[in-house]
């Protein structure tokens, strides 16, 4: 099994569930690296984003409230810093937010850019999973290291019985190799 290839596969069958939207730069069109786990899954499930990070992040907590269970695409941890604080004081504080105690469901993905063939810069390539998590005390933060992590992390984020939000990393360089 192959990085890329679970991550499609898995993709697929997140798009499977009627309420799962994906949102983002390139959820709907060729842009990014992330784009082609997506390229099979039926155009009335992606949604394309301005660059504008933050206001997806609340255009994501929106969809949520309204029932839907948004896949929320940062194709670069780097520009999802721009909506670290959406992240850090509304998402992360959801299920204290919501009547109940219980969060809507919010996946949030994301990727340490790629550097290979060639070096895009350092504003691309950056990993911040341990500031993540040491900046998110509510959510789950899961780092996709190996094929085999991929559909059970998603599958958890999607049947979590709290429902609490999870930011998953994805690593580009994995996506032609492994």
């Amino acid at each position: 099994m192959k990085y890329f290839d679970e991550l499609k596969r898995t993709m697929e069958w997140l798009a499977g569930h009627p309420q799962v939207i994906f949102l983002g730069q390139s959820a709907a069109v060729p842009g990014t690296f992330m784009y082609q786990t997506l390229r099979d899954v039926p155009p009335a499930k992606a949604l394309e984003m301005p660059v504008n990070e933050s206001f997806q992040m609340q255009f994501t907590l929106g969809l949520a409230l309204g029932g839907y269970i948004p896949v929320s695409i940062y194709p670069r941890q780097n520009f999802l810093m721009l909506a670290a604080g959406d992240m850090v004081n509304t998402l992360d504080k959801f299920a204290d937010l919501t009547a109940g105690g219980g969060s809507p469901r919010i996946i949030i993905r994301t990727a340490a850019g790629p550097d290979k063939p060639v070096h895009p810069g350092h504003q691309h390539v950056g990993n911040y999973a341990s500031a993540w998590r040491g900046m998110l005390n509510r959510m789950e933060v899961v780092e996709l290291n190996e094929p085999g992590d991929i559909f059970p992390a998603y599958e958890r984020a999607l049947m979590r019985p709290d429902g609490k939000p999870v930011l998953i990393i994805e690593h580009g360089n994995f996506y032609n190799e492994k």
